[in-house]
């Protein structure tokens, strides 16, 4: 009759709430982002030339902001939320994951949205997910360890900012527990439920990427994946390693700049990003999301040079060090990738090609293969296109292995985990 152990129910009741929050804070994360996004959109649609002002004066003051009102905020939020799960040292953890970050990381990376960069939502929600989880263990009562919670928070932040709860635990498992074994089995489960079901009451059962009922057919079906896979691998890889190597920091004269002056680095990046998307018509702006949608949808193709346009933006967005994710716009540079490849491949579906371009990038990109073909098919709701995503995955997976063998968020967690150090260090020093 252990189950009816009052101690028990109490650990289930607030892991139950714990998920809840989660899935709440993760709807109004969406709704405000959808906001944003629109609200910048129409914004550049009567005043494009505004970019020039709003761009960078948006990334100096997020920049300021996350520096020294809510150091931890910057960046994405995944590597963050690795690096506290790593740690032994609450303070640390603490440093990372707080109610001060989750009012930080959400504020500041809407922010970022209205200002045009090139950031999206859920790798904060990642962060967010985890804070909450965390509160938990601050209790008196021990709920679950710290890490466990972590995970389990991981978890139920990309299920609920996705609609994708096998691919919130695909995330805890093979993102958040490289290198441990993983233990928060109905900790992480129960997060990751209710998180959904939240969300599923609040949004409905919605696809984050739209349909698409287009499918590969075997054996012609093998040219697109191999394509697909190569071409992700590539540049997927290439990319993960070009943010680990700005992560550590810039050479040259560009390097000092941005470490001497943050401030004024991060608005010449957002005069950068503005000044690309004026040249483009608006469509390196925010997540890529819509763009992408449209071109899955056969409403809109994307441009040839759309790919490169927004690798470029992202990379403007990440080396500023305003907070804001990379997971989405990731997807877009792969749907961006994916539209090119199928222009030389006559005779396959456009669509089917498109959600092939988008597993194979992120998976090279976040080294995290399972993970990235359940979210990407559990956002189109096409599961004919289970076994092309999975081999898809598999090829763009093997080719970065040697070029970047640390994964990118794992590489980008250690230097997050020495700047919180760092910080609580200096605030012990203090008198």
């Amino acid at each position: 009759m252990s189950w009816l152990s009052p101690r028990r129910w109490h650990r289930r009741i607030l892991l139950v709430i714990a998920g809840l929050v989660t899935g709440a804070l993760a709807i109004g994360f969406a709704v405000g982002a959808e906001m944003a996004i629109t609200a910048h959109r129409e914004l550049m649609r009567e005043h494009p030339a505004l970019t020039l002002f709003i761009a960078p004066t948006g990334f100096a003051l997020l920049a300021w902001l996350s520096q020294r009102l809510f150091p931890g905020t910057e960046g994405s939020g995944i590597p963050q939320t690795i690096a506290a799960a790593q740690s032994d040292d609450a303070r640390v953890r603490r440093e990372l994951l707080s109610v001060r970050i989750i009012v930080g990381k959400i504020l500041l990376t809407l922010g970022g949205l209205l200002s045009g960069a090139a950031v999206g939502r859920e790798g904060p929600s990642v962060q967010v997910g985890a804070s909450v989880m965390h509160l938990l263990a601050g209790l008196r009562r021990r709920i679950a360890s710290p890490r466990d919670l972590i995970v389990a928070g991981s978890g139920a932040g990309i299920a609920a900012a996705f609609n994708t709860p096998l691919g919130g635990i695909m995330f805890a498992i093979e993102e958040m527990c490289r290198h441990r074994a993983f233990r928060a089995n109905s900790t992480t489960l129960t997060a990751v439920i209710f998180a959904g079901l939240m969300s599923l009451a609040v949004l409905g059962n919605y696809t984050y990427f739209g349909r698409t009922p287009q499918t590969i057919l075997w054996p012609g079906g093998i040219w697109p994946v191999v394509a697909c896979g190569i071409a992700g691998g590539l540049l997927g890889g290439g990319f993960s390693r070009l943010l680990a190597a700005s992560a550590r920091g810039l050479p040259g004269r560009l390097g000092e700049v941005s470490r001497r002056r943050p401030v004024f680095f991060a608005a010449g990046c957002g005069l950068a990003t503005g000044l690309i998307g004026l040249a483009s018509g608006g469509i390196t702006y925010g997540t890529g999301y819509e763009e992408s949608k449209a071109a899955l949808e056969g409403l809109a193709p994307l441009p040839v040079l759309f790919v490169f346009l927004k690798l470029l933006v992202i990379w403007l967005a990440f080396v500023a060090r305003i907070p804001g994710g990379i997971f989405a716009p990731a997807l877009a540079v792969g749907a961006g990738m994916g539209s090119d490849i199928a222009l030389l491949l006559p005779g396959a579906h456009d669509a089917a090609v498109l959600v092939l371009g988008m597993v194979a990038f992120l998976a090279a990109m976040t080294q995290a293969p399972i993970t990235s073909f359940v979210i990407v098919m559990e956002m189109t709701a096409n599961h004919q296109m289970l076994i092309p995503l999975m081999a898809t995955a598999v090829v763009a997976h093997g080719i970065p292995r040697s070029a970047a063998p640390v994964p990118l968020y794992e590489a980008l967690a250690y230097p997050a985990l020495r700047r919180a150090e760092g910080r609580v260090a200096a605030r012990g020093r203090q008198p």
